[in-house]
């Protein structure tokens, strides 16, 4: 088969001739038809943001492809279906509190770097080896547009953070970040949940009227000055009424107080899901106050990607047009255009934005 590889950080990938890879039990084999390329793959592969990827790598996180081996213990799949191939690989031999890896992309701890040894390889290939349970079937509508589907390599992340943070319809949610690529589908799929108003806060107003036009009179919009009493006061009325759940998304470029300011507008007994890149790349602490989260009962909780179950509710939202992918501006790239891929990623980061490299194209 043919990949692009990462051979070390900050070089270009590499497009090489590889083995096929084998499926074995608890294993599947998928034809690569389409992979999203993050905004910020640039910087993961020229070493700026330190993930724990080891080279020589196939990069490349989650995809959309066809079934082309299967291991004897698979009774579901067939050869030939149409998948999504969910990139966070977990341990099986700890329920309770497994290891994660991101398969072609991050890991965390120590188990998480085993994990990562032998799921190493990513999207960024015309063949891909997964667990069987990382495999998902597709509906028939993907078929049409497969690198549109791609997307749920950022959908199953949006999702995944409002499931941890318990929103139900009707609530007010705030999206700390709402103008990045990861904030704004989190938008969009908070009202496929049944949010009542979603607050997004921003700098860029021109994203801040489009997100505007596109969702309607629910969506409330909040130009951010820099200044925290001011910003949480806007936020705040903005609202029209209590916030229930704040979900913070923004990058390793922001500062903490971005957050904290977009935190603190929670009601009482309100949660705050923590899932951006604050503080990755250093920085000052949150300093979220003590009494202040004791006083009011807060729930402040971390969430890094998201469980099993979020692939299979995120695909149905889809299937059933609660959610759709209509917006989405996508641009493909073929696997020997990989290095302008994610150039192109890293210029157009902006909502519903998605680069997709596609290795395979019958």
């Amino acid at each position: 088969m043919r990949a692009a590889v990462l051979t070390r950080f900050d070089a270009p990938l590499e497009v090489q001739e590889r083995p096929d890879p084998k499926a074995g039990g608890g294993e599947v084999v998928v034809e690569v038809l389409a992979a999203l390329v993050a905004p910020y793959a640039a910087d993961v592969f020229s070493g700026v943001r330190k993930y724990p990827l080891v080279p020589p790598v196939v990069p490349g996180t989650g995809a959309v492809g066809r079934v082309v081996h299967l291991g004897p213990d698979a009774t579901r799949l067939k050869t030939g279906d149409l998948v999504w191939c969910d990139p966070t690989v977990r341990s099986r031999d700890d329920a309770l509190t497994p290891d994660i890896a991101l398969q072609g992309w991050s890991s965390r701890g120590e188990g998480g770097a085993r994990l990562a040894t032998h799921w190493h390889d990513g999207a960024f290939a015309e063949l891909m080896r997964l667990p069987t349970e990382n495999v998902y079937p597709l509906p028939a509508a993907a078929e049409e547009d497969p690198a549109r589907w791609a997307a749920l390599t950022v959908y199953t992340i949006a999702h995944g953070g409002l499931q941890a943070g318990r929103l139900t319809p009707g609530e007010t949610l705030l999206v700390s970040g709402a103008t990045g690529n990861l904030g704004s589908t989190a938008i969009a799929v908070a009202f496929a949940m049944g949010a009542g108003r979603v607050v997004a806060p921003g700098r860029n107003r021109d994203v801040l009227d489009s997100l505007a036009s596109r969702f309607g009179p629910r969506l409330r919009p909040v130009p951010l000055t820099g200044d925290e009493a001011t910003d949480r006061a806007a936020m705040s009325a903005a609202a029209g009424g209590p916030i229930d759940m704040v979900i913070d998304l923004l990058p390793p470029s922001a500062p903490s107080s971005a957050t904290r300011t977009a935190a603190m507008t929670v009601r009482e007994y309100g949660r705050i899901v923590l899932m951006g890149g604050v503080g990755m790349l250093g920085g000052t602490d949150l300093h979220l106050p003590y009494p202040w989260i004791m006083r009011n009962s807060i729930t402040v909780r971390g969430q890094w990607m998201y469980p099993r179950t979020t692939n299979t509710h995120l695909i149905r939202l889809l299937a059933n047009g609660t959610l759709d992918l209509t917006h989405e501006r996508v641009r493909s790239f073929d696997l020997d255009a990989v290095n302008d891929a994610i150039a192109h990623a890293a210029a157009h980061p902006g909502p519903f934005e998605r680069t997709t490299l596609t290795p395979t194209t019958h």
